[in-house]
């Protein structure tokens, strides 16, 4: 982990995302930023209000193509500049697949690693806010699946400034799925040039009981369901990825080693999902060390209804995750 820091202050993670995109703007002409309103509105939920103004030749609206919006910064990328670009939503990844999956996972490799394609595509996840199917979705799972593409998932203030920094910064494609839902979430971030390493997951409590590897909203949902049940004696460990790709095997399975039992909980559904993926690696790595199976906690099969009930049923929350740690404890 890089880091020039000295103490720290309390941000949201909104603030985190401006305060690291404003600070790279200004250390490296080479950095840029593109997307659907982002000059003018401050792109999706008014996260880089201002910013334009402050960088008025390297802050640009785009036509409302992600095909252009990912294309045109591989190819600013693959020529020198370090692009930051952004997909509103991640549901919307499907319109430029193409070049993410074909283009931009893949020329490094197929140039024999000389050309870089330092590109940064930033996109949210989003759940709770009732924006039906196309618009609340987590789309992270599909991404793991693709090699050549670093697939980081930001849960708190600290990942916001660290990870986006590093993302910036690394010569490989990194997406970052950032999360609605944390957007106003508060927490201790260190002051200065910090930056958490790609690859690299973190213990956000310790515990001796149950293991909970969970991600973005989840991660909170964890942290509360880890208070609730230590006021009865139930010890929880929770953990955050950070990374999903490359994934930090050993810090995720040395924490299981250590409780014996892990919940995994992820917004993505459980078929294929991240969860799943987490679990079997899990189980891999920690098989005898185990004394039950991992268990998963995710989305339902079915695509996010508009209906606000609905919505809250298909998505595990603080209460599903007490329950099942209870199971285990």
């Amino acid at each position: 982990m890089a880091e020039a820091a000295t103490g720290t202050e309390s941000i949201t993670v909104r603030e985190a995302i401006r305060e690291t995109l404003s600070e790279e703007l200004g250390r490296d002409e080479r950095v840029f930023v593109q997307g659907i309103d982002v000059a003018s509105r401050g792109g999706t939920f008014g996260l880089l209000e201002g910013l334009g103004e402050e960088y008025p030749e390297r802050v640009r609206n785009t036509p409302i193509s992600e095909v252009a919006i990912v294309g045109s910064g591989l190819g600013a990328a693959m020529t020198g500049m370090r692009p930051v670009v952004e997909v509103m939503y991640s549901g919307f990844l499907g319109v430029p697949m193409d070049q993410i999956l074909n283009q931009v996972a893949k020329l490094r490799y197929m140039t024999d690693g000389n050309v870089d394609i330092p590109l940064t595509i930033r996109t949210q996840n989003t759940s709770g806010f009732n924006a039906a199917a196309q618009h609340s979705q987590a789309l992270h799972q599909l991404l793991m699946a693709i090699p050549g593409i670093k697939v980081v998932c930001v849960s708190t203030p600290a990942d916001a400034k660290g990870l986006l920094r590093a993302a910036i910064r690394h010569d490989d494609p990194v997406i970052v799925f950032e999360h609605a839902g944390v957007y106003n979430r508060e927490g201790e971030v260190p002051v200065g040039e910090y930056e958490h390493r790609i690859g690299e997951a973190g213990i956000e409590r310790e515990g001796e009981d149950v293991t909970v590897v969970a991600t973005q909203v989840q991660l909170w949902n964890a942290l509360e369901a880890a208070e609730r049940l230590a006021e009865e004696d139930v010890s929880v460990e929770v953990v955050s990825p950070r990374t999903l790709d490359p994934l930090d095997v050993e810090t995720i399975a040395g924490s299981v080693r250590k409780t014996g039992r892990c919940v995994v909980v992820d917004e993505t559904p459980l078929c294929g999902g991240s969860q799943s993926e987490l679990a079997t690696v899990i189980t891999e790595e920690a098989f005898f060390d185990l004394d039950f199976p991992v268990q998963r906690l995710g989305v339902d099969d079915v695509p996010t209804p508009f209906s606000p009930p609905l919505e809250e049923e298909i998505y595990p929350d603080t209460d599903d995750i007490v329950t099942t740690v209870r199971q285990l404890a």
